[in-house]
């Protein structure tokens, strides 16, 4: 429509959005406190158990006190150094799954000590499986539900919790008829979403809830006495005064499926959802931009060698010194968000935003692609190019944006507390696959379709590209 904010008038609900960073920060910065809240949904309030957890809540008492759990007991900078071990197993991991596809997939069989193998990799299946191992040994201290493959991959188990996962994502703010006309509700499930989010609660309360309840059990009999991850910190939180307990057992299983923050979404979804679709879809997306740019690859690359070097993997001690790494990256979060919203805001009260008159009760969507794709604020706004986030001075590249002029983690009272986490599991994953492996496009594809899906914002196609390792044999041995 080519204008920077609309309001449209959906059954008794104005929904409001936006496209232009200076609009979108008045609504977060300079009248942040108006629209810190969430609307109320079917989706929302089944995946939540009735609004229990952080992101998806609205403004109220329950929402500051998980709030204040996540920011202070979870995601501070001492619990992130404490689980550091857990992270750096899973980026080892990361190497050796990869490793082993190109062992497995060389037709030749011939791997020697110069490392002459090379295979067909689905790197959107690699990333998207390291986040949520990672994501569950955070949690749960496990790498795997079931059984994990030979080769360092995916169980059925994994499979299935990880489609469940998505599922729910693709659902959480899917439009439905009845959240914008409530007289509709009980009649008839619209569009089956009621169903698919019953349906993919029900897959991943099959994975969580035992582990969930025989941990709590653990700790009420004194059969477990030393805390080892995110659920043994949040078993044990209590009031100010020691006792009681802070959280029941039925908000544990909530804040774990929906967390806080976004990893890197700007107050998307949380843990089990946050820590998957952004940081994959970003490594996706970059990556296959610049197989179809091969210098800017080689750029990458002799910066990690130089900070880096060939006998050593990254480690997270180098992300500081990763510019030009962290500026694809920031890059692939402008131009190739996971999903064409933010989480909505709701106003709390009548206000004026930019002239506008924005009534109490109005849904407000900030435009990932309007802002990241704006061509007001970026020149060739529909081109990868990394160093336009880079600077002459050489100041460290940040992935937050506190401009909106695109959405990483956003800002303001519902901004994701995560910025760390999500900033390590994104670079990581980046760097660990650019650094331990040479990239192509697969024999006999002159480049790689860069074409979006019809019905989502992910490549229309998972990523299949040929990689060849990099680095001395022994480097990506399993380290445990």
């Amino acid at each position: 429509m080519n204008t920077e904010i609309a309001c449209f008038h959906i059954g008794n609900v104005h929904v409001i959005p936006v496209t232009c960073p200076k609009i979108a920060c008045e609504f977060l910065r300079k009248q942040d406190a108006a629209f810190a809240s969430r609307p109320l949904s079917m989706a929302t309030e089944t995946a939540t158990n009735g609004y229990l957890t952080t992101a998806l809540t609205p403004f109220g008492e329950q929402w500051r006190k998980m709030k204040k759990i996540v920011a202070n007991d979870l995601l501070s900078p001492q619990k992130h150094q404490w689980l550091q071990d857990k992270r750096n197993q899973e980026s080892n991991h990361l190497m050796f799954h990869v490793y082993n596809k190109c062992i497995n997939n060389n037709n030749n069989n011939d791997v020697n000590k110069d490392n002459y193998c090379f295979g067909l990799v689905n790197v959107r299946s690699v990333a998207r499986h390291y986040c949520f191992n990672l994501t569950k040994k955070l949690i749960f201290n496990v790498r795997h539900f079931g059984e994990g493959g030979i080769d360092g991959g995916p169980s059925f188990e994994d499979e299935e919790h990880l489609s469940g996962t998505f599922k729910l994502l693709d659902y959480i703010y899917a439009f439905c008829v009845t959240d914008y006309m409530p007289c509709l509700k009980g009649f008839y499930d619209f569009g089956g979403h009621e169903c698919e989010i019953k349906e993919a609660m029900r897959i991943m309360n099959k994975y969580h809830d035992p582990i969930i309840e025989e941990r709590i059990k653990q700790w009420n009999d004194g059969l477990r006495n030393e805390q080892e991850d995110f659920l043994d910190v949040l078993i044990n939180l209590k009031y100010s005064n020691n006792a009681p307990l802070l959280l029941t057992s039925k908000e544990i299983k909530s804040q774990i499926i929906n967390g806080n923050g976004s990893g890197c979404g700007g107050a998307r979804r949380e843990f089990m959802m946050a820590t998957v679709d952004n940081p994959s879809n970003a490594v996706e997306w970059a990556l296959a931009e610049m197989i179809n740019q091969p210098d800017l690859l080689q750029k990458a690359i002799e910066e990690l060698d130089m900070v880096v070097g060939r006998e050593r993997m990254v480690e997270e001690s180098d992300i500081p010194k990763l510019n030009y790494i962290k500026a694809c990256v920031r890059e692939a979060f402008r131009l190739h968000p996971t999903a064409p919203f933010n989480i909505p805001h709701v106003s709390m009260k009548e206000t004026i935003i930019g002239n506008y008159l924005i009534p109490k009760g109005s849904h407000v969507l900030l435009s990932r692609q309007g802002l990241g794709r704006n061509p007001k604020v970026w020149n060739e706004s529909h081109k990868f190019k990394p160093e336009r986030h880079l600077n002459s001075d050489g100041d460290d590249v940040v992935l937050t944006e506190s401009n909106l002029r695109f959405i990483s983690f956003s800002i303001g009272r519902r901004g994701c507390p995560a910025v760390m986490l999500g900033t390590t599991i994104t670079v990581m994953l980046f760097a660990r696959l650019l650094h331990g492996f040479y990239w192509s496009a697969p024999p006999n594809v002159s480049s790689i379709n860069l074409a979006e899906s019809n019905n989502s914002l992910l490549l229309a196609k998972p990523l299949v590209a040929m990689a060849k390792p990099r680095l001395a044999v022994e480097l990506y041995q399993l380290i445990s």
